[in-house]
C-alpha cells in the first residue's frame, strides 16, 4: 500500500471536520455576497423553467442576469472582506446550475432535441465540462501563481461559455435560423461540443482581474460612457449585441494565446538571467582562471606579521 494514502485520508478527514465559519457570530457583511449568489441561482433555475416552456427570451434574459450577478458577488466579497469557504462552495454550485445546466437545457429544447441522442450527448458533454472546469478552478485557487498570470484564465470560464453556446439562438432572432437545414443543425451540434471542450482546455483566456485594480484618471469618464453604452445596447438590441460580443470573444482567443506566450517569455527571461548570474561566480571560482581565490598562494602555515610599538606600518 502506498504510504502517502493514509496521510491523504487523514488530511481529508481533518478538512471535513474544519468549521465553515471560524466565529460563533457571523457579521452581516459576510452574508451580502451569498445573497447575490442565491439571487443568481434563482435566475438560473427560472431560466430552466422558461426553456421548458419555450419562452426563450425570458430564459436568455435570466442567464444574462445570472452572469452579471456572478461578476459582482466575488468583487463584493473582496471589497467587503467577506470571502469564506461557504461562499466559494455555494458559488461553484450556483455556477454549475446557471452556466452548465440551464444553457444546456435551453439549446437542447431549442433545436438539438431534433438530433435526439446526438443532441443529448452534446449538451450533456457541455454540462459535464462545466462541472469539470469548476472543480479544476477550485483546486487551483490555493496554488501560488505569478501576478501577471492572474489576468488570464485557463480555458473559457463557465459564464462566458454559457453566453457563447447560445450564439445559434441569437442568430435565429437575427434572421439566420440554423434549424432550417440538417447540415446547419449538425454545425450547431459541433459548435456546442467545441465550446464544451474549450472550457476544459488549457487555452489562456483574458480575465480582466488586474484591470479592475488601478485605472488612469483620464480613463474614468470614458469607461463610464462605454459601460452605459454597452448596457443600452444590451437592453435595446440584445441579440445583436450578444452576437457581436460572442464572435469578438471567439476571434480574440488566438490573440490572447499569443499575448500569454509573450508575457511568459518576458517574465522567464529575467529569471533565467538571474539564475545564470548567481551560478557564474561559483563556476568561475571552481574552474575559472580569473578567480582571485584560485590565484592566491597556498602555504602550510599562516603568515604572522609582528608590529612593534612605535613602528608605523608602511
Amino acid at each position: 500500500m502506498d504510504p502517502i494514502v493514509p496521510q491523504l485520508e487523514k488530511h481529508t478527514r481533518l478538512r471535513r471536520r474544519r468549521r465553515m465559519f471560524s466565529r460563533a457570530r457571523i457579521p452581516v457583511r459576510m452574508m451580502v455576497p451569498n445573497f447575490f449568489t442565491l439571487l443568481g441561482l434563482c435566475a438560473g433555475l427560472t431560466s430552466i423553467r422558461m426553456s421548458i416552456e419555450g419562452r426563450y427570451d425570458f430564459a436568455l434574459a435570466a442567464i444574462v442576469f445570472a452572469a452579471l450577478l456572478d461578476g459582482l458577488d466575488g468583487r463584493i466579497a473582496r471589497l467587503l472582506k467577506a470571502s469564506s469557504r461557504f461562499g466559494s462552495e455555494l458559488d461553484s454550485l450556483a455556477d454549475f446550475v446557471n452556466f452548465g445546466v440551464a444553457p444546456a437545457i435551453m439549446i437542447f429544447t431549442w433545436g438539438l432535441g431534433e438530433q435526439r441522442s446526438l443532441g443529448w450527448i452534446a449538451v450533456m458533454l457541455f454540462a459535464i465540462a462545466s462541472a469539470l472546469r469548476l472543480a479544476r478552478f477550485n483546486t487551483l485557487i490555493d496554488d501560488e501563481r505569478p501576478k501577471w498570470q492572474s489576468d488570464f484564465f485557463q480555458g473559457v470560464p463557465t459564464p462566458a461559455a454559457a453566453i457563447l453556446v447560445l450564439l445559434p439562438i441569437y442568430l435565429e432572432h437575427l434572421g439566420l435560423d440554423l434549424r432550417a437545414s440538417p447540415i446547419l443543425l449538425n454545425l450547431v451540434l459541433a459548435y456546442v461540443t467545441l465550446i464544451g471542450l474549450l472550457m476544459v482546455s488549457i487555452v489562456p483566456t483574458y480575465s480582466g482581474k488586474l484591470l479592475g485594480e488601478r485605472i488612469g484618471r483620464e480613463w474614468v469618464l470614458p469607461l463610464f460612457i462605454l459601460s452605459m453604452l454597452a448596457v443600452a445596447c444590451l437592453l435595446t438590441y440584445p441579440y445583436a449585441t450578444l452576437s457581436i460580443v460572442s464572435m469578438a470573444y471567439l476571434a480574440a482567443l488566438p490573440w490572447t494565446w499569443k499575448r500569454f506566450r509573450e508575457l511568459e517569455q518576458l517574465h522567464a527571461a529575467p529569471a533565467a538571467g538571474a539564475s545564470e548570474a548567481g551560478a557564474m561566480p561559483g563556476a568561475a571560482g571552481a574552474h575559472g582562471p580569473g578567480d582571485e581565490t584560485a590565484r592566491a598562494p597556498e602555504s602550510d602555515s599562516p603568515q604572522v606579521i609582528e608590529i612593534r610599538p612605535g613602528e608605523q606600518k608602511r
